[in-house]
């Protein structure tokens, strides 16, 4: 279908308007079509100027006026003032530079640097301006400085929070599988176990047995290792070897700890004083030594068998009127023997109870005329049990009722003095064992003691008694223990039942550093010989300084003043004695 006829016309009619005039101008032009040649116009940095004025197309002709408004507008000045303010016209700077001076363009190196970012002048940084009280903003670290001190994280409580330092967590090379434990079906691997003494020692694993040993090699001198009324002095050393056994097992358990020394002294004591045997021997050489093996059987969960295996060797104490006049060196005495028993449970109840045998025998005694004497008649048997019954109250607290009772019965039915010192006795105590968050952990018992004789002639041996342990972690550095207990010993003085023992011991140790302790130590002890009115004291204040090299070497110095106050004339004495030693552990 076609156009209308009016719509048709009116097509026809604009396009011969515009095809007219093209031809016209075809028609007008008789030269051929050229290029435009290169010419140095075309690089003229004038705007416009890549043609010659001459033949610009649209140029006017001569003698008519160049319009205002057909001026080729100027580049505008980058140093010129503000709008608003009066100013010069702007010309172009190209081609007006003095011929001394070479042109710039742009803006300077840097221009733009500010209290931040790169300066490739390196010239001083503009400091920020701050507002009044505004705090001054930290540096950022840099190479060389000061790595900052990391204060711990606080927590709710306000206590700091125990937590391992990056160090540890961080940047840490893949662990295999099986040392890490996690492999399906793998064990638990054993933890372990805190170390709260940073220079102790670690000891070596024999198997499931942890093994700890030592060595103490001291030399000092002693004013009056005799302890006799009018002191005569000798250089010492000390040999003081110690051992510590712990098993590591799941069940049961077996612990033994032994622990030894030997005094020795270059110088010999007098044999006669005043025309009289000496109280002491001439030869002052005395061993110690110290042992128990505790072994536990667990049956069940509240049923546990327990064993325990001691020996003591020792001398009498210098100053003792046990000690014979006239004495070559000092007769050594053992006393060892073990208890058995067991120990139930019974919820909060508890039922320990064990029987005791014991054995107690001297060596004979060598004397100065080279004659030795016999000392059977104090040797001894001891036979016994003691039975606990503690009850539970709380965590940390346990009352406890204590009885024992033995019998003692001697190798001689008489001593040398004619006296029948077979005896039976016993003792019964309360008491009670506290761990409060372990700043005071401890046992502390009160009782009475009572021993009765075959002899008609010694009367009873009794008394009150008290012992104890007390721990007390005063802070993290210092720590404050107490000791205290009571003992019945044999006596060879006639007349006596025996000798009533009551020591008291206040001990603090301090860390001025982890590896620099002091140690002060105060004992007071009593002796009552019953029977004889005689009653002696001793007072022992004694302080060590041990500065730890690392967890194998120590350096101990040791200085301890002894008294000795006796109610008897001639009795009392005082010493002291100056020791610097080193000390080897593993």
């Amino acid at each position: 279908m076609g156009s209308p006829p009016g719509i048709g016309r009116s097509k026809r009619a604009h396009f011969l308007r515009a095809a007219l005039p093209c031809l016209v101008l075809t028609a007008l032009e008789s030269a051929p079509a050229a290029a435009q040649s290169l010419t140095p116009d075309l690089f003229n940095p004038n705007r416009g100027g890549f043609a010659s004025p001459d033949t610009l197309p649209t140029r006017r002709t001569a003698g008519v006026p160049l319009a205002p408004s057909d001026a080729l507008p100027a580049l505008p000045d980058p140093n010129a003032a503000p709008r608003g303010r009066q100013q010069a016209p702007a010309i172009s700077r190209v081609g007006q530079t003095p011929a001394n001076q070479v042109p710039t363009y742009g803006l300077p190196a840097a221009n733009g640097a500010s209290s931040s970012g790169y300066d490739s002048l390196n010239r001083k940084r503009q400091q920020p301006k701050l507002y009044p009280g505004q705090p001054k903003s930290k540096r950022a670290a840099g190479p060389g400085s000061p790595v900052p001190s990391a204060k711990p994280p606080v927590s709710t409580l306000g206590l700091p929070r125990i937590a391992p330092p990056p160090s540890e967590t961080a940047n840490k090379a893949p662990v295999p599988a099986a040392m890490a434990g996690t492999v399906p079906g793998q064990p638990q691997r054993r933890r372990l176990r805190p170390d709260d003494e940073p220079f102790g020692a670690v000891g070596d694993y024999a198997g499931s047995f942890l093994i700890k040993g030592g060595l103490e090699l001291s030399a000092g001198y002693d004013t009056n290792p005799a302890r006799l009324n009018k002191p005569v002095g000798s250089p010492v050393y000390v040999v003081a070897p110690d051992l510590l056994v712990v098993s590591d097992w799941k069940r049961h358990a077996l612990v033994a700890d032994l622990r030894g020394s030997f005094s020795g002294y270059t110088n010999n004591m007098p044999a006669t004083i005043d025309g009289f045997a000496s109280p002491s021997p001439v030869e002052i050489d005395r061993p110690d030594f110290t042992g128990h093996v505790d072994g536990r059987l667990d049956v069940d969960r509240d049923l546990k068998l327990t064993s325990q295996l001691r020996l003591r060797l020792a001398t009498d104490n210098p100053g003792s009127p046990n000690v014979q006049a006239g004495l070559q060196k000092y007769p050594v005495y053992a006393s060892y023997g073990g208890t058995f028993g067991f120990d139930q449970t019974f919820n909060r109840f508890q039922v320990a109870a064990g029987a005791t045998v014991d054995r107690t025998a001297y060596t004979n005694s060598k004397l100065t005329d080279g004659s030795t004497f016999s000392n059977d008649d104090r040797d001894f048997n001891q036979y016994g049990g003691v039975g606990r019954f503690s009850y539970e109250l709380k965590p940390g607290l346990k009352p406890f009722v204590e009885i024992q009772g033995d019998t003692r019965v001697h190798d001689q039915a008489a001593d040398r003095n004619g006296y029948f010192r077979d005896s039976n006795g016993g003792y019964a105590k309360v008491g009670s064992s506290f761990e409060f968050s372990r700043i005071l952990t401890g046992e502390v018992s009160v009782g009475y003691s009572a021993r009765n004789y075959v002899d008609p002639r010694l009367s009873q041996l009794a008394g009150f008694l008290t012992s104890g342990s007390l721990i007390w972690s005063a802070s993290g550095l210092t720590t404050v223990k107490f000791f205290t207990d009571t003992q019945i010993a044999e006596t060879t003085v006639p007349g006596s039942s025996g000798v009533l023992v009551r020591t008291y011991a206040v001990e603090v140790d301090h860390d001025f550093r982890r590896w620099l302790t002091a140690v002060g130590k105060f004992t007071y002890g009593t002796y009552d010989y019953q029977g004889q009115n005689r009653n002696d004291k001793t007072y022992s204040l004694e302080g060590n300084l041990i500065y730890k090299l690392n967890r194998n070497l120590w350096i101990k110095g040791t200085l301890r003043h002894d008294i000795l106050d006796s109610n008897q004339p001639g009795s009392s004495s005082q010493g002291t004695v100056m020791m610097v030693g080193v000390r080897l552990q593993n």
